[in-house]
């Protein structure tokens, strides 16, 4: 038998016997460790470093919410982050073998983050199309969402567009050409080819493997800082970015008594270093084990906190601008009636000079007290409102922002730049979604590594194919539903496995002395409590939050009112309430699915292994008591063949000589 007894039973148990450092393979390599570098940066920091981070910063406390992020990022994002390097770069496997690796019930883990980027990589790609279809719309000037269009044959603007504003009317109107609500419609074809595009584009960077992708990484994780940085001094050089970067630092220490803030903060550090997608264990799975994999962890972790920062003041800049025009705008029209009510006598000509934006609100204060200014239609003009009308996601990128540029002189050019960035934020963290797809698959399924290149086309095939759904009418509907619950929650639990598996099944002391092993140094200790204690509590605790959430409040989406002109929000029907719970159900299911199976298959193993026990050995008949003649009293010899198969049956036995072998010969001639 190719197993002993002791081995099978330790099988049986569900541990690994095995250390974490298996033997060396051929495996593809990264060309240098700056390649790598970028390719971890390029997935952390992706689309919510740039449209989430701001909108969290500011919705919960500016400054003070900074504190805790910068807090729970050492706590929780840092060790899991190590955790999850460590143990790619050790066992040099993807997902799926990692966790095969350490237990083969636990193979589960890798599958369900198969699963989860599967997931993401679907919606992700869209946004990628929308990028797009912003980016050719750039080559125009004036910007075609700069000004409200013209009826036919008239000149009063689209009813529409009246009632919101340019960027919102082409945003829902022109783009998305969106519905009333999430059930199903006809396709909106412009937007179907920009998907098309974005999985050609995807499909080259990955068709050889890292190879290609680590080239295109050069471009892809560097150029979002080049466009950044110019937003940032450009930006600085406008009036009211300061009064919107000052809104954006001042604290308000109160929140941190707010527990849907800590979820908030403990999800966004989650979600901005990629933990559980196992693309951050299929990159580091082809580094040298020498690489150091600790520093690798806090250096990117801190790269995409400072990038956090970078754009969240780039945003604060730009819409403190925004705010300020859009106050001034206010004021303009606001003393064009102050001007018509003084005419007629109904006001004191008191107001008859142009003024900021503080001084009529000043007025305003004053003057509202002795005289109800809102029964004559006049309003306080104030840009820190403008600015508290919290806008995230792709309300922020796609409105929001692009109304600022709009504003700015050679507004084409920015916006480019703007998309552009888009663009290359979202190729790059595709990247690392599709790495967490295809490497653990190959290194799980040796039959496709023959094929590797048409599984790859195969993927994007198959990704364009069910990302049809994204780009119908009702399409951003869907891409909602799939960013706020495909994810969250079976990600969590992922990793929460995760951590179990090396700090509990494993053991922290004996992936500490791996790490030691690997690096020629010992991690802090700090390093292993985490691991087995806090991590591990703090990662139940916000799956718990998230779940009462998730049961409190029923689960919403905001729809787009086309007689309103208004989004409004409105509840999942059934059959979209059955499809958000499937999509939780079918991330999470490998995990419970993988492990029975695996119990299954010890109890049979085990079955037959004490089956085996049972038998008794005797030893066969040798060639001289054969040719022996049989006696009444003495019993006969066995049969010469054994219960079960063994390796030693020529030590136990007697060997055959070639004169035993002649004699044999002749007893049976």
């Amino acid at each position: 038998m190719e197993k002993s007894l002791n081995e099978l039973e330790g099988s049986v148990a569900g541990e690994s016997s095995r250390d974490l450092l298996p033997e060396t393979s051929s495996r593809p390599a990264w060309g240098s460790k700056v390649q790598y570098i970028l390719a971890q940066v390029g997935f952390s920091v992706g689309l919510g470093n740039v449209w989430r981070f701001p909108y969290l910063c500011h919705q919960n406390g500016g400054g003070a919410f900074l504190l805790l992020y910068f807090l729970l990022l050492l706590l929780i994002g840092i060790p899991l982050f190590f955790l999850e390097l460590a143990a790619g770069q050790s066992i040099r496997q993807g997902s799926i073998g990692v966790w095969k690796h350490i237990s083969p019930r636990l193979a589960g883990i890798g599958f369900a983050s198969c699963v989860v980027c599967s997931f993401v990589a679907l919606y992700y790609n869209v946004i990628i199309g929308w990028s797009l279809f912003y980016m050719f719309n750039s080559f125009q000037y004036p910007l075609p969402w700069e000004s409200c269009p013209a009826l036919a044959n008239q000149t009063q603007k689209e009813g529409e567009c009246a009632k919101s504003s340019a960027t919102t009317y082409f945003w829902y109107r022109k783009a998305l050409d969106i519905t009333d609500s999430i059930e199903p419609s006809e396709m909106n074809w412009p937007m179907t080819g920009c998907l098309v595009l974005a999985w050609i584009l995807v499909c080259g960077g990955m068709i050889k493997g890292i190879k290609s992708s680590g080239k295109v990484m050069y471009f892809s994780s560097i150029f979002p800082y080049i466009v950044l940085v110019c937003f940032l001094v450009r930006g600085l050089l406008l009036d009211g970015a300061l009064d919107g970067i000052r809104i954006m630092f001042t604290p308000k220490l109160e929140i941190w008594g707010d527990i849907q803030v800590w979820r908030q903060a403990a999800t966004q550090v989650f979600f901005a270093l990629g933990l559980g997608f196992g693309s951050v264990i299929a990159y580091s799975s082809y580094n040298d084990r020498g690489n150091n994999c600790h520093f690798d962890a806090i250096l990117v972790s801190f790269i995409n906190f400072m990038t956090s920062i970078l754009a969240t003041l780039v945003v604060f800049a730009v819409l403190g601008f925004r705010a300020n025009d859009i106050a001034k705008q206010c004021v303009l029209e606001n003393l064009e009636k102050v001007r018509t009510l003084v005419e007629v006598g109904t006001l004191s000509p008191s107001l008859l000079h142009n003024m900021t934006s503080a001084e009529y609100s000043d007025w305003y204060t004053r003057e509202d007290a002795a005289v109800n200014l809102t029964q004559y239609g006049i309003v306080n003009c104030w840009a820190e409102e403008e600015m508290n009308k919290g806008v995230e996601g792709t309300g922020l990128a796609f409105i929001a922002f692009t109304e600022a540029m709009t504003r700015f002189p050679a507004s084409p050019f920015w916006s480019l730049l703007f998309f552009l960035m888009l663009l290359n934020l979202g190729l790059s963290t595709m990247f690392g979604n599709m790495q967490g797809i295809i490497t653990p698959l190959l290194d799980n399924f040796t039959c496709l590594r023959k094929r590797k290149t048409l599984f790859t086309i195969l993927c994007c095939i198959i990704g364009l194919l069910i990302g049809l759904i994204f780009v119908q009418r009702s399409g951003s509907y869907f891409v909602s539903m799939f960013d706020d619950y495909s994810a969250t929650l079976p990600l969590i639990i992922v990793v929460i496995f995760e951590n179990v598996a090396v700090a509990w099944v494993y053991g922290a002391d004996r992936f500490m002395d791996d790490i030691q092993g690997m690096l020629g140094f010992r991690p802090w200790l700090l390093y292993k409590y985490m691991w087995q204690y806090f991590s591990i509590l703090a990662m139940i605790g916000l799956l718990l939050a998230s779940l009462i959430r998730m049961c409190i409040a029923h689960p919403t989406y905001q729809s787009w009112n086309m007689e309103k002109a208004a989004e409004e929000k409105l509840e999942y029907p059934p059959w979209a309430l059955a499809m958000l719970i499937s999509l939780i159900v079918l991330a999470s299911f490998p995990i419970p699915a993988v492990f029975l199976k695996q119990i299954i298959q010890d109890w049979l193993q085990n079955r037959r292994s004490k089956a085996y026990g049972q038998c008794e050995y005797s030893q066969g008949c040798t060639v001289d008591e054969v040719l022996e003649p049989v006696e009444e009293t003495i019993p006969r010899c066995a049969n010469g063949y054994l219960h079960v198969e063994m390796e030693d049956l020529a030590e136990r036995g007697k060997l055959l000589t070639d004169g035993d072998e002649e004699d044999v010969d002749n007893v049976v001639g």
